[in-house]
């Protein structure tokens, strides 16, 4: 008589080997990624899901970090998601810094290379237009411009690493706080809300951003 263990795998095997393949896309190609925090407002929301591209960099290993082909490097303005060692968390920012870029902040305006970085207003006091070279976004500025994240000295990123910052960018624990993220901790690329769900209306399908383009 066949074990128990043995009998289960020929009774459900199309099924387990089904699954084996969906972890392994979700691993090496796509997925999507909660965002539980408000960090990247008003661009990314509290219960959005993202899509997340993992084919847009990088040809993974399943499971790792192991790039086997690398298709392009990240640009700016782009909105990465990595597995930061430094926060211990995965995290979501938006590119601002280049290998080899010079970049500061003055009274919450950025420098890319000694040059100012353009701004509009909104009919949101708080909302900005931050105008990138392939990046037109809002960011969020909720505190004066004394706040300890409104300014920061001219550094120099790295080889192999990228400044990246939250939209909001009073309430976001990014480059200022865990340094330049390393290129082999990016996982992918999003673009695309999935889906979201409202926490403070009993999780509400919130059915405007389903789909929503970042």
């Amino acid at each position: 008589m066949k074990p128990s263990w043995l009998n289960l795998w020929h009774e459900n095997k199309s099924f387990m080997f089904f699954l084996a393949l969906m972890f392994i896309f979700r691993s090496a190609c796509a997925d999507w990624n909660t965002v539980p925090t408000g960090s990247m407002k008003p661009t990314i929301v509290e219960g959005d899901r993202i899509a997340v591209n993992k084919l847009a960099y990088d040809l993974h290993i399943p499971f790792t970090h192991i790039s086997l082909l690398k298709f392009a490097d990240p640009e700016r303005g782009d909105i990465i998601v990595f597995d930061s060692k430094a926060a211990d968390k995965r995290l979501v920012k938006r590119v601002i810094g280049l290998p080899g870029d010079t970049i500061s902040m003055i009274n919450n305006h950025l420098f890319i290379n000694g040059t100012q970085v353009n701004y509009a207003q909104t009919t949101y006091p708080q909302d900005q237009w931050e105008h990138l070279q392939n990046s037109n976004h809002l960011i969020r500025i909720n505190n004066s411009n004394d706040h300890a994240f409104a300014n920061f000295p001219t550094v120099r990123v790295p080889a192999g690493h990228y400044l990246a910052l939250g939209d909001n960018r009073d309430n976001s624990a990014d480059s200022r706080v865990i340094g330049f993220i390393p290129r082999d901790e990016i996982i992918g690329r999003s673009r695309t809300v999935v889906m979201s769900l409202n926490y403070d209306q009993f999780y509400f399908p919130r059915l405007d951003r389903f789909f929503k383009t970042l």
